[in-house]
């Protein structure tokens, strides 16, 4: 009898101790996004956990040690939303002493990704989900639907041809032969805007989150480049979700963009910086220490962001480690030149010349790229302005401005898509 209370205070005891130190539920986050969907829990401690797969109807089950199924449920039960591609539900219990289930509830067959992330910034201890198409039908469809864009570009210039020529006709003489046709190319801008989902990037002193000041900068300026004649762009985000840095260049690069573009809103340590900046990558080290740091800080986007460090990538390997990029540069300090002539038109430049330094954004070895810092988001009267609607698209029509000034010198090549006009 006694032998016997000796093991029940022990097991009592093994359970207070494990009670102390379960980990506690921070929050849970979920991030859908056309191209995948996320799923984010935070706890304050590090956890253990096992995954498989179900079918009929598809699902993906975790079972995590030491949490508290309560806690998991509270959190997930209504991050869900209706218009996800992925997911319709997610639920959780208990399965076993110890043990939380987490069922996630999908659409179709995917492709999971899941792992866990140390401290990073403002969070704690996250473990990852990313549920990714089985299929590459969505990719297939995204790049189908740019190719679509494309045609209706170049349709757009054929029926403004036959108007300029009707109109021609009408006004020459019969005799007159019609004018003789030149041909451009249609350009593809990639525009990126920085941070998003797990990433918010840097924090105005009022509340603002840069992520959600370059996603509106963004869609102002793809709009008035829709507008040009013969160019189109594409957003590598257009939500807030994050993306890894190499998928931005890989996307870039899909869509055979002409010029990169990715918009940042600047912050630094001290409230009084202010000013806007364009950079171009360096192959030899930062142009200045401000550089420098501000580079590091917008690479560690991966770390904040949560990127799964058993993935490789040896297709951007292959590309963006070992070919020079010395032409990249030069054509992207021309661009960043263009640019920031426009910019110093709306405000006050940080840096009258173009900085470079190891933007792993920057690393397309075959489009010119540069990064737009269009103000200070930790300087207060700045922050205010990156907020005002009418900045942002004075903001846009400054790049816009630069970028065909650099096109009126730096024609590009050819290629197989063209858009007639005269």
């Amino acid at each position: 009898m006694r032998r016997a209370l000796v093991v029940l205070i022990a097991l009592a005891g093994l359970f207070l101790h494990h009670a102390a130190h379960a980990a506690g539920v921070k929050a849970a986050r979920v991030w859908p996004s056309p191209e995948y969907s996320r799923i984010t829990i935070e706890f304050d401690a590090e956890v253990a956990y096992k995954t498989f797969s179900l079918k009929g109807p598809e699902r993906l089950v975790l079972d995590i040690e030491g949490v508290s199924a309560e806690q998991v449920q509270a959190q997930v039960a209504d991050k869900v939303s209706a218009q996800d591609l992925y997911i319709s539900g997610v639920r959780a219990g208990l399965n076993r002493p110890g043990v939380t289930r987490m069922v996630v509830e999908l659409k179709a067959e995917v492709r999971p990704q899941v792992f866990t992330l140390k401290p990073m910034g403002e969070y704690g201890h996250r473990l990852v989900l990313d549920l990714y198409p089985a299929s590459t039908d969505v990719l297939e469809r995204q790049e189908e639907s740019v190719e679509k864009q494309v045609e209706r570009a170049i349709g757009k210039a054929d029926t403004a041809r036959e108007s300029a020529t009707a109109a021609a006709k009408a006004a020459e003489p019969a005799k007159n032969a019609p004018p003789a046709q030149t041909f451009m190319r249609l350009v593809t801008v990639a525009i990126d805007a920085g941070h998003g989902g797990e990433d918010p990037g840097a924090r105005g002193a009022n509340g603002s989150r840069e992520k959600d000041i370059t996603l509106s900068i963004a869609r102002r300026l793809k709009g008035l480049i829709d507008k040009q004649p013969n160019m189109r762009a594409y957003l590598t985000r257009d939500g807030d979700y994050f993306i890894p840095l190499h998928e931005r260049v890989n996307k870039a690069r899909r869509v055979q963009a002409d010029l990169f573009v990715s918009v940042h809103a600047d912050a630094f340590i001290k409230p009084h910086a202010r000013g806007s900046s364009v950079f171009a990558l360096s192959e030899k080290g930062a142009t200045s220490a401000a550089a420098k740091w501000l580079a590091k800080r917008e690479n560690d986007a991966d770390l904040i962001g949560g990127v799964n460090i058993d993935v490789k990538d040896p297709y951007l390997k292959q590309t963006l480690i070992d070919l020079s990029q010395t032409a990249q540069i030069a054509d992207s300090l021309k661009l960043g030149r263009a640019v920031l002539d426009q910019l110093g038109e709306i405000n006050q430049l940080h840096k009258p010349h173009v900085e470079q330094a190891g933007f792993a954004v920057l690393k397309a070895p075959d489009i010119p790229s540069i990064l737009v810092e269009t103000a200070f988001i930790s300087n207060p009267d700045e922050e205010k302005r990156l907020n005002d609607e009418v900045y942002q698209d004075k903001m846009a029509s400054a790049i816009v401005d630069g970028i065909r000034r650099y096109f009126d010198k730096n024609p590009p090549l050819a290629r197989n898509k063209v858009a007639q006009t005269f």
